[in-house]
């Protein structure tokens, strides 16, 4: 009797990148996520690499965070702020009155911000793709990629506009990484029927969904969540298990809760007198995280009472939850074996990538050690969605119900009176796109180069405007100014580029700036808004 795991990690961050600007706070959410996630987690793969562990975990990449990682400027900063927050700690530890503990903790960092730094550098060459790929090819990671820039797709006006998001980000991945990939994460797990036929369209063959789009399905799951659901289009659609899931990301309930765990919320950027810590935050004296946290959760204690952390005792805790989560996989396997018929079970484990060393500053720890521990379980097999249907290749047909993994599965995070006026001007700005490019396919532009530049371009704008982000920061009212600034800044360019290209006065400067402000998609062709478009690839492909 063997059970099937499938840890699916989500990795997405909205297209951040500011030239104008030599420190940028809306930047440092990347340079988190490297450090903290995306780094332990490659150095992760590397030595369970090295130690012959099998097992593989999944990743989607959406086109915005590859095009970050593979930015000279970014790559750039990023080894700047790895600088700036080693030299953070050692500033730290140069106070006479700081207690043992601080400077402990003070020395944890910098070592760890050089060993960081060393990785980055001399390891991959600034190059975290490239490892990333690398770790695919040695069947330890199966890369995904995302819809273009993680929009929700069933707000988009047209099948058109539908399938240019998903050919961008098919693209993106295929220019960077060098592959074509089979895999997609449907931003939000947003789904309604006909989507998964242009998936098919482009060779998807799997998806992610909350586990409500496969038990709401146009016909009741046999297995309900335990086994992919494939859709008449061919497309496999994998549901989230609850409990599995929620042992993992619940901050009240799961792992990450535990007191021994780093506090997230505590950070040496507040703690600090302003004097010591101006030379290493914003110019202006805006305090915010730096990455270094000298605590930990304790317990339901004000942020002022924690404890100070401890690194060795939480990484021994992140090993104890991973063996407790195999073997709490094995339980479930097993008494999910009888009630599906003597049919093994199939478990889908998504989440946020970020989770895992950004939030939970352990998680890179604890998913080493869950591989560590099942290659000890051979009867629980960690694979990719793409190995399990081709092991087990008869599965259950319907199309999943309308759905998405945001509050109560549904959209109402990304519609709600805080981000609702931005639909109208997206749905108008879709249209416009769609126009000009049929437009083009009937030679209305003569071929004239700078008008096609400029329609790319266009192109390029309705897609990052269509980006979910800005809509989820307004309804959770963080950094809404940004949002609001970053939507209508898109939408104004897509609305200056279409007036440029019905008068036919293409200013130059205007597309220099944006193309060099804005290195993303590449490949972009203005053919995938074309209502007419053939598939690149058949469904059976």
């Amino acid at each position: 009797m063997k059970t099937y795991l499938s840890v699916v990690l989500h990795a997405h961050l909205p297209f951040i990148r500011h030239p104008e600007h030599a420190y940028h706070l809306e930047e440092m959410w990347f340079y988190e996520a490297m450090h903290e996630t995306y780094l332990p987690l490659l150095q992760a793969l590397d030595r369970l690499e090295a130690d012959g562990i099998r097992g593989k975990l999944t990743l989607s990449l959406s086109a915005p965070l590859i095009a970050m990682m593979a930015d000279g400027l970014l790559r750039e900063r990023f080894v700047a702020q790895l600088e700036r927050m080693r030299d953070l700690a050692r500033a730290d530890r140069a106070q006479s009155e700081r207690p043992p503990d601080a400077r402990q903790l003070a020395d944890y960092y910098e070592s760890r911000f050089d060993e960081l730094r060393a990785y980055y550098l001399d390891e991959l060459g600034g190059d975290v793709l490239a490892r990333f790929k690398h770790h695919a090819q040695g069947h330890r990671l199966e890369l995904m990629t995302c819809v273009g820039t993680h929009p929700i797709l069933p707000f988009l006006e047209s099948d058109a506009g539908r399938r240019a998001q998903i050919r961008a980000g098919i693209a993106e991945f295929e220019q960077h990484l060098g592959c074509r990939p089979r895999g997609i994460w449907v931003a939000e797990c947003a789904f309604a029927p006909g989507i998964d036929r242009l998936l098919a369209e482009e060779g998807i063959a799997f998806a992610c969904l909350e586990d409500v789009g496969i038990l709401t399905a146009d016909a009741p799951p046999v297995y309900g969540t335990y086994a992919p659901l494939v859709s008449p289009a061919g497309v496999a659609f994998f549901g989230r298990d609850q409990l599995a899931s929620a042992q993992v990301w619940s901050a009240s309930e799961g792992y990450p809760g535990d007191y021994d765990y780093r506090e997230f919320y505590r950070d040496l950027g507040y703690d600090l007198p302003m004097e010591v810590v101006a030379p290493y935050i914003h110019p202006d004296g805006i305090r915010h995280h730096t990455g270094l946290k000298y605590h930990r959760i304790t317990g339901d204690v004000d942020l002022g009472d924690k404890d100070f952390y401890r690194p060795d005792v939480a990484a021994q805790r992140a090993r104890e939850h991973a063996t407790h989560f195999v073997h709490a996989r094995q339980g479930q396997g097993r008494e999910l074996f009888e009630r599906l018929g003597r049919r093994p079970a199939h478990l889908t484990c998504s989440y946020d990538a970020e989770l895992f060393g950004h939030w939970w500053f352990e998680g890179p720890l604890f998913l080493e050690a869950v591989l560590r521990e099942a290659a000890h379980h051979p009867e629980l097999q960690l694979v990719s969605p793409l190995d399990y249907l081709a092991e087990e290749p008869v599965q259950q047909q319907a199309t999943p119900g309308i759905s998405t993994w945001g509050e109560e599965s549904y959209f109402g995070v990304w519609l709600d009176p805080s981000n609702a006026w931005i639909y109208r001007h997206l749905r108008n700005a879709e249209a416009s796109v769609i126009g000009f490019v049929n437009d083009a396919a009937q030679g209305v532009f003569d071929g004239d180069p700078e008008l096609g530049r400029a329609l790319r371009l266009m192109g390029q704008q309705l897609l990052l405007a269509q980006a979910s982000d800005w809509a989820f920061i307004m309804k959770t009212g963080t950094t809404v100014a940004y949002a609001r600034e970053r939507q209508a800044g898109h939408l104004a360019y897509v609305e200056r580029l279409g007036e440029m290209i019905a008068s036919r006065a293409i200013d130059l400067d205007l597309l220099v700036e944006l193309e060099e402000r804005y290195p993303i998609f590449g490949a972009l062709d203005v053919a995938w808004w074309h209502q007419d478009a053939p598939p690149v690839l058949s469904p059976s492909s």
